[in-house]
């Protein structure tokens, strides 16, 4: 089996399978590591009824659109396929139940340490895991006192598991109100926000909010902050949250034993609080690198590593812009990666010839003098 290549790609979800699609035609060796036994990225873990808030005409790789009526939105379950069809499809190389532990400086290059005891090398690294492995949930006052059950979104599989409990979602963003009308249904529900919630159409003037952000060029812009971000809504969440199913009420203060104290000094029994708080990109299998500042933020820049040759990030929220960590966003910041690493390691080589040339010139002119002197 192959040990060593010019790229190793860690993650074969979307953004993996991105930059295994332009690489593909690069002309360097490489593979893709999937930590699970299965491709698909984060989408199989997502809640049972998730749907993408992009038609599928904007939710494709490179190379191959989303099945189907362009107009329709995915389901999760329809993403998952859609990865695993494009992987077979280009043949990507990807080595699967290959979590990695730890990349290293090995040689002018990298060794990628995996959980399995095995280990690869590679002149390049491609950090390509995403943003939704490290779900993020906020410490709030007297959190460890409660004895209720706190979730993270990314635990959230279905609501016949929480039938007829008292719930907070917390959040204000698209997955935090799909959730929490969701569970309204069989539970009772109040969505906890700091702010009102803010909607946006979902369609407007017979166009998808997509195409609008396309021809805009918001896409493009980092212009949308993390907290401001609007949930696109064809009317239905507005009207759910307008008849108190869920419920809306600004962010508790502190945790109590038996559930939480909201702003007015009210405290109230909660079963189950549940946190659509977001993720963070933590990558601890780069921390014997310059990969990640004190704030935790990306050293890069268009995901080019500024501080760190040789490494490169790809479907990493805001990384380059607003849809670097979408279906629709990893395609095009995947090639302006590949297009670098090319050019990175053709200067590379180019270099290596140079001083190799350099370094034999010299021992045959050493050789020629000491001959010389010897007449």
């Amino acid at each position: 089996m192959q040990t060593h290549f010019d790229t190793v790609v860690i993650g074969a979800g979307q953004a993996g399978l991105a930059t295994g699609y332009h690489l593909r035609r690069s002309g360097l060796t490489y593979t893709l590591l999937e930590a699970s036994d299965s491709l698909g990225g984060s989408w199989s873990r997502y809640y049972d009824s998730l749907t993408l808030f992009s038609p599928a005409r904007y939710s494709a790789l490179p190379g191959q659109p989303f099945p189907g009526d362009p107009d329709r939105y995915p389901t999760r379950d329809e993403v998952v396929a859609y990865l695993r069809s494009y992987a077979e499809h280009f043949a990507l190389p990807v080595m699967t139940s290959s979590a990695v532990t730890a990349v290293t400086h090995a040689d002018g290059g990298f060794q990628i340490s995996l959980a399995n005891g095995g280990a690869l090398t590679a002149r390049s690294v491609i950090a390509a895991t995403g943003s939704f492995n490290d779900p993020h949930i906020p410490q709030l006052p007297s959190q460890a006192r409660f004895q209720g059950q706190i979730l993270h979104s990314g635990d959230y599989q279905h609501p016949a598991a929480l039938l007829g409990k008292r719930i907070v979602v917390v959040g204000a963003g698209n997955s935090a109100v799909q959730i929490a009308v969701e569970l309204a249904q069989v539970a009772d529900v109040t969505l906890a926000t700091r702010a009102p919630v803010k909607f946006i159409p979902q369609r407007l003037l017979g166009q998808d909010f997509h195409f609008w952000a396309r021809v805009t060029g918001l896409d493009r812009s980092n212009l949308v902050s993390d907290v401001s971000t609007p949930v696109l809504d064809t009317g239905r969440y507005r009207r759910a949250l307008k008849a108190g199913k869920p419920a809306r009420r600004p962010m508790f203060r502190a945790f109590t034993e038996a559930g939480v104290r909201w702003a007015d000094g009210q405290e109230e029994a909660i079963d189950v609080v549940i946190f659509a708080t977001g993720y963070r990109s933590q990558l601890p299998y780069l921390a014997q690198l310059s990969a990640i500042d004190a704030a935790g933020q990306l050293l890069q820049r268009n995901g080019i590593g500024t501080k760190q040759p040789g490494l490169y990030f790809v479907g990493h929220s805001k990384q380059r812009n607003v849809a670097s960590a979408t279906l629709r966003g990893v395609g095009p910041d995947a090639a302006i990666v590949v297009r670098h690493l090319q050019r990175q390691l053709a200067h590379n080589r180019a270099g290596t010839t140079r001083s190799g040339r350099s370094t034999w010139l010299a021992r045959v002119c050493a050789t020629w003098c000491r001959q010389a002197n010897a007449r």
